[in-house]
């Protein structure tokens, strides 16, 4: 959404960013602090989101993490139930029922999951940004003491505020690493001698250095350069989603604040104070209309309300709103696409549920041995040779025994013994089905196969019998 009258036809803020001036240069943003009801709200849903980082790499269930993402070994745990490359499948899915629910939220809502809950949001305007307030001061200050020459004061700040920085940078990393590795593991990183665990400790002290790069210094950068989803919102948005919009059919035109208004001259109540522009964490001008580097933290709509009310103006200036509901004064619709997308959600969340209540914690498949044909017992039987192959998802040991499950027979186990399954491993065993010659009507038979711990059964699996054919 251009706002015309606000850029007087000069739209050329839209070919670069604005944090690099015209000659490609960065531009440091120093944005004031912001006060307001949306940044006290803001502010409770960060240290909710604080609580949640910090406590769940410590919370079990049923023996397990919460939440791991073990890359190297290729197990994942999502509230507490262990995927195995085996269900990939299922975690694809998430990943597409995910995607799905971002281009309809985002549709609907906008840039709301950037400004609110992000992680990169969150961490820089609600624990980085403040650190940078209690050391240096506000923008300023900041922007005072960066101009100002190196002396002892200058230097003991600066040194303080990066030995801080990479403090907390450093604590984040160890429980961000706790979610691919695990709190057990990250704790004997750090108990144990460093000797023995080299490499988890070249990873901490990696994660530390990046954290502490982005948000010592790349900052806002994260959102308007690196992050695809700050890109994609330009495809994702139409004329009904909801953003953060600056009303300009009530705010031009613009003039400066007067206690009395003189008649021959309408303005309208932008006083074009810039404080909106002064507190945006990305350096932009909201007033220009919607743009990619926005992140919707609705810090300008904090000011802006703040300065209405000191001029004894309503409200709402800057706020939550659709194209169309600044341009044709409508309200904020629920769309035809948007209601696509949500049967589309509903229906790849009633798939995945699905799964996930069907998914077994243990399982496994039986083939025949391969390059054997049937052998003859006796007169009366025959045998196949089986390979079976157990998958057990749990976190105890068990040992399985086999049972067929409505067909006369008996299983020997190869072995003479119960299969061992180790605790979320694998086991593999041999065995053979024998089956009277009578019940052979076919070249091949299907079979069922329960598979139990003691007297409980857990699973049952399927394979073929090969006899000869007795019609």
């Amino acid at each position: 959404m251009l706002n015309k009258n606000a850029t007087a036809g000069d739209d050329s803020f839209r070919d670069r960013i604005a944090t690099v001036d015209a000659k490609g240069k960065r531009k440091w943003v120093y944005a004031h602090k912001t006060r307001g009801k949306l940044f006290n709200i803001r502010t409770w849903v960060s240290w909710f989101f604080f609580a949640l980082f910090f406590a769940l790499p410590f919370i079990e269930f049923k023996g397990r993490p919460l939440f791991l993402f073990n890359i190297p070994d290729a197990k994942f745990i999502l509230f507490g139930k262990v995927f195995w490359p085996q269900d990939f499948f299922i975690f694809g899915l998430f990943m597409v029922t995910g995607i799905v629910f971002i281009i309809l939220f985002t549709a609907a809502f906008g840039r709301l999951f950037c400004g609110w809950v992000c992680p990169q949001t969150i961490f820089m305007e609600m624990l980085f940004r403040k650190i940078e307030f209690a050391i240096e001061g506000d923008a300023p200050a900041q922007k005072m003491l960066d101009k100002s020459p190196w002396t002892g004061k200058k230097i003991r700040i600066k040194a303080l505020k990066h030995f801080v920085f990479f403090a907390v940078a450093f604590i984040i990393s160890n429980f961000f690493l706790s979610y691919f590795i695990g709190m057990k593991t990250l704790l004997a990183i750090i108990t144990e001698p460093a000797s023995q665990h080299i490499g988890g400790l070249l990873g901490i002290i990696l994660f530390a250095g990046t954290f502490y790069g982005v948000y010592a210094y790349f900052r806002e950068q994260a959102c308007t350069v690196v992050c695809p989803y700050g890109r994609l919102q330009g495809v994702l948005l139409d004329r009904n989603s909801m953003i953060v919009a600056y009303d300009y059919k009530r705010g031009e035109p613009r003039g400066k604040f007067k206690k009395q208004k003189t008649a021959d001259v309408e303005t309208g109540d932008c006083i074009d104070c810039f404080q909106c522009v002064k507190v945006c964490p990305t350096g932009i001008d909201i007033r220009n209309g919607t743009q990619m580097e926005c992140v919707g933290c609705t810090s300008c709509i904090d000011a802006c309300d703040k300065m209405m009310d000191a001029t004894g103006r309503p409200k709402g200036l800057i706020r939550y709103a659709s194209e169309n509901g600044i341009a044709e004064r409508k309200k904020l619709q629920y769309t035809g696409r948007m209601k696509f997308y949500t049967i589309l959600l509903i229906v790849l969340t009633g798939v995945l549920t699905m799964l996930l209540i069907s998914r077994k914690d243990v399982d496994g498949t039986i083939i025949r041995a391969g390059g054997m044909l049937y052998q003859e017992r006796g007169k009366d039987s025959v045998s196949n040779l089986y390979n079976i192959k157990m998958i057990n998802k749990t976190v105890t040991d068990i040992a399985i025994s086999l049972k067929l499950e409505n067909t006369p027979g008996r299983i020997i186990e190869a072995e003479g013994h119960d299969i061992i399954v180790k605790k979320e491993g694998q086991g593999t065993g041999s065995f053979f089905i024998v089956l009277p010659k009578n019940i052979i009507k076919d070249r091949k038979t299907k079979l069922s196969v329960g598979v139990y711990e003691a007297d409980k059964k857990i699973t049952t699996l399927n394979t073929t019998f090969m006899g000869p054919a007795n019609r």
